[in-house]
């Protein structure tokens, strides 16, 4: 029985894969969306610009990438209207259904629903390699890029630090902007929240880079403060300067849309994007990991009906909890 389980779902893969054929945009579908993406030189830029890009030729309707600062950002403007579609991770997607998050001053925001999932996010603190910072607790005291504020990495950073009872003077900006401060001496350390391999890092890798890892005992004083980050791996040559795998901690992401957005329109757009996975594999290899079997790694957030009905057709089990009551 499990053998032949195992063929049905290959043979749904296969179909995905092959498959090509998409509706035709409906009366009732928005004549365009905005996609919230992030800052120049991180993943979700590449990623979104890409996907914006395929939904537009598949759909029939203009999809328009949107630069943000990043989750905290996306969850508040898909919330408020702003965006149609957007681009979060997990962990500040619970703070926002919950209202727990500093950041989100009580509010629980409940106009979102899950799409599908896009890749891991794992935590990577860089240092330039004649620093001879080899331990976060040399951090203590130093100055740190943190990335963008309304991102992921403005959320988690200063958190992480917290945990692990490290003072540091942290500042803001741009993906870009943060390594070239880093570059310039300006800073001691960029610490990010983003998938890999990172733009920006990839760009600047003409002088050495060393990743700091994270200790077992650090590992676990994260995850006792932050249980929604899960062991996380950068593999050997994923940047040119790492030569061996980096062990870390990560948040998954997934793509999110308004509540109120037409079922069939989201069918399709879920399907679209597993149909044309390979083309976001070569935009960024983070999105070898855009599979329907990753839908699994929501645990909290309902899923849209539209791309509920579409897991359920291939055979990827959305439980009762996922769904939505309204």
């Amino acid at each position: 029985m499990s053998r032949l389980i195992g063929f049905a779902f290959a043979a749904c893969l296969l179909a995905i894969g092959t498959s090509t054929s998409v509706m035709a945009a409906s009366p009732d579908w928005p004549k365009s969306l905005t996609l919230g993406t992030a800052s120049p030189g991180g993943v979700y830029y590449i990623y979104g610009e890409e996907l914006a890009q395929i939904l537009t030729e598949k759909l029939g309707i203009t999809v328009n990438p949107l630069p943000t600062q990043g989750t905290v950002h996306n969850v508040k403007l898909v919330d408020s209207g702003g965006l149609q579609l957007g681009m979060i991770t997990m962990g500040v997607g619970l703070q926002g259904w919950n209202g727990t998050g500093d950041w989100t001053s009580g509010k629980r925001y409940r106009d979102m629903r899950a799409l599908f999932p896009m890749y891991d996010t794992p935590f990577q603190a860089v240092v330039l390699q004649r620093s001879g910072i080899a331990t976060l607790a040399q951090l203590d005291n130093k100055r740190i890029g943190g990335g963008p504020r309304g991102g992921t990495s403005g959320t988690y950073v200063p958190a992480i630090l917290k945990a692990l009872g490290i003072s540091a003077e942290i500042s803001h900006g741009s993906w870009n902007g943060m390594i070239t401060e880093l570059l310039a001496g300006h800073h001691d350390a960029f610490l990010a929240v983003i998938g890999a391999p990172m733009p920006a890092v990839q760009k600047a890798e003409t002088e050495p880079f060393t990743f700091i890892d994270l200790s077992r005992e650090q590992i676990e004083a994260i995850r006792k403060a932050m249980p929604e980050f899960s062991p996380s791996k950068i593999t050997a040559g994923t940047y040119r300067f790492l030569e061996k795998d980096h062990i870390t901690i990560g948040v998954y992401n997934f793509a999110i849309g308004r509540a109120d957005l037409p079922d069939d329109l989201i069918y399709q757009l879920v399907k679209v994007v597993f149909e044309n996975q390979s083309r976001l594999v070569k935009a960024h290899p983070a999105a070898s990991e855009t599979l329907p079997q990753n839908a699994v790694k929501n645990t909290f957030l309902p899923f849209h009906p539209g791309a509920i009905k579409y897991y359920r057709e291939i055979g990827v089990s959305i439980p009762d909890s996922l769904t939505p009551t309204n």
